[in-house]
Parts: structure tokens; C-alpha cells; sequence
């Protein structure tokens, strides 16, 4: 792990390198190979929580309190967990088109 003075950097090389060889950049692909992103945004975690939050709201519905609230519990850290997936993919692309 670098710390923030190396991470910053690094950054600083990588831009320097971009602006001054493209080409090289463009032939080995610009990036951090260690992180596989596809571009998309996380929707199949988004649609799992909303199916999760369905869920919470039945079991509320039905009177299962500590069923529901577990539940409940599970539904924020899935749509935390999206939402987070989802900041990171556009700082990482924000990163790269710099």
C-alpha cells in the first residue's frame, strides 16, 4: 500500500506520462490492471437491494418485526455497497480521462 504523498505521486507520474507519450499509453492500455472494471454501473447489486427492501417492507407487513428489521439491516448494506462500488468506478474513470 502506498500512502497519500506516494499515491499522489504516482498519479502525477502517470499524468505526466499520458500527456507526454499517448501513444505508449494507448498501446498498454492506460490503467491499473490490478482493478477489472467494466464500465457499467453496478445495477444487479441496486435491483438486489430493491428485492431486499421488497422484502423488509412484506415481512413489516406480516408483523415479523425482528425478522423485518434484520432484514431492513441487509437492504442499507447491499445499497451502501452499490452506492460505494458506484463512486469508486467514476473516480477510477475520472482518474483516467485526466
Amino acid at each position: 500500500m502506498l500512502n497519500k504523498e506516494d499515491t499522489r505521486r504516482l498519479a502525477a507520474m502517470e499524468r505526466q506520462l499520458r500527456r507526454d507519450d499517448p501513444d505508449f499509453c494507448a498501446r498498454m492500455g492506460g490503467g491499473n490492471f490490478s482493478v477489472s472494471t467494466t464500465g457499467r454501473p453496478p445495477l444487479p447489486l441496486f435491483i438486489v437491494a430493491t428485492v431486499i427492501t421488497v422484502a423488509a417492507v412484506v415481512l413489516g407487513a406480516v408483523g415479523w418485526w425482528i425478522s423485518t428489521s434484520i432484514v431492513g439491516a441487509w437492504a442499507v448494506i447491499t445499497f451502501s455497497a452499490a452506492v460505494h462500488r458506484l463512486r469508486r468506478q467514476r473516480t477510477e474513470t475520472a482518474f483516467r480521462q485526466a
